[in-house]
């Protein structure tokens, strides 16, 4: 069955038509592969509408079948202060969308065998044995009980661990209450101060019984660290950016990849509060334990021809559907 892929980074920061660069994919006519113009041609006309209101300052849109390329256009402005227009292989910060890739590290040390599944989490951090759940009671006080089943490696990926992210300022939890917002940690850039930090906070559901977003994927790429002996950079570089051909993913932006990197506008359009995004400049003779927390964290970044060439990729390096880190 034919699969589509489509592939819009706007990323927050995003998003006149650039000039036209070399496709990473061979390209088709959409009506070969059984695409309307038409219905392409509304993408141009509502990315038009988008910009010209301001909402966003622009946009790289790819879109392929079977491994062919029907649209693939820059739109708008890579830095709407500058008036610099958007190119083709603009870097994006990923933000969360680098859960995936960390979740894929980690099912490739499981396919090895150092990883598995239904390990502990304590196995490789004990601190996290000694959590206590936060149940609220009736008095709105918080009451500690002892976790019912340790927290596994499965539960990381699910976000089942009952780690979750705080500075929600709509939050009623009292236990999220005392959590660090998501970029906290990344800002902080130590693993090991992180892991103690979040250990001595109580966990807001007993493992594996609730969904609930937050560290989990931070967690585990302190975990991928610990168990490869690498950074979390070059452990991806080695094992999922560098067979994918993403070239341009990294959590290290050369000064080349800032020039194409993709800002937003100075201030929020919704908030009018002013905003950033800032990839990573850490030294390079950081400790490893430094990169852990990088997964979540709006500092990972890549450019939009490098994840046209990752969604059809071979995936001989390891056996995970080829299109899961778009």
């Amino acid at each position: 069955m034919k699969k589509t892929i489509v592939m819009i980074a706007t990323m927050i920061a995003s998003l006149a038509l650039s000039a036209a660069k070399a496709a990473p994919l061979p390209e088709v006519k959409p009506d070969d592969v059984g695409f309307s113009q038409q219905g392409l041609a509304r993408l141009d006309d509502f990315f038009a509408r988008e910009i010209a209101a301001k909402r966003v300052p622009g946009a790289v849109v790819a879109i392929a079948r079977d491994g062919k390329l029907v649209h693939y256009r820059a739109y708008g402005q890579l830095d709407a202060a500058k008036g610099t227009p958007m190119p083709l292989d603009a870097v994006f910060a990923l933000a969360s969308m680098t859960k995936p890739m960390a979740a894929v590290a980690g099912l490739t040390l499981m396919e090895r065998g150092r990883l598995p599944l239904q390990a502990k989490l304590a196995d490789y951090f004990p601190a996290f044995a000694d959590m206590k759940v936060g149940v609220p009671q009736a008095d709105g006080s918080l009451k500690l009980e002892p976790q019912a089943s340790p927290i596994h490696i499965h539960d990381l990926y699910r976000h089942t661990s009952g780690l979750i992210y705080g500075g929600r300022p709509d939050s009623a939890s009292l236990v999220a209450r005392q959590y660090p917002d998501g970029t906290a940690p990344a800002i902080e850039g130590d693993t090991e101060a992180f892991i103690e930090r979040i250990t001595k906070l109580p966990l807001a559901h007993q493992p594996a019984t609730e969904f609930e977003y937050g560290f989990s994927i931070d967690v585990l790429g302190a975990v991928i660290e610990k168990v490869s002996e690498q950074r979390l950079g070059e452990y991806l570089a080695a094992n999922v950016w560098g067979p994918l051909g993403m070239k341009d993913a990294t959590f290290h932006p050369n000064d080349a990849q800032r020039a194409r990197l993709a800002r937003p506008f100075p201030n929020n359009p919704l908030t009018g509060k002013p905003q950033a995004i800032s990839c990573s400049i850490r030294r390079r003779n950081s400790t490893a334990a430094e990169h852990a927390r990088l997964p979540p964290s709006a500092t990972t970044c890549v450019s939009g021809r490098c994840c046209s060439m990752a969604a059809n990729s071979t995936a001989s390096a390891f056996s995970v559907p080829r299109r899961c880190i778009i």
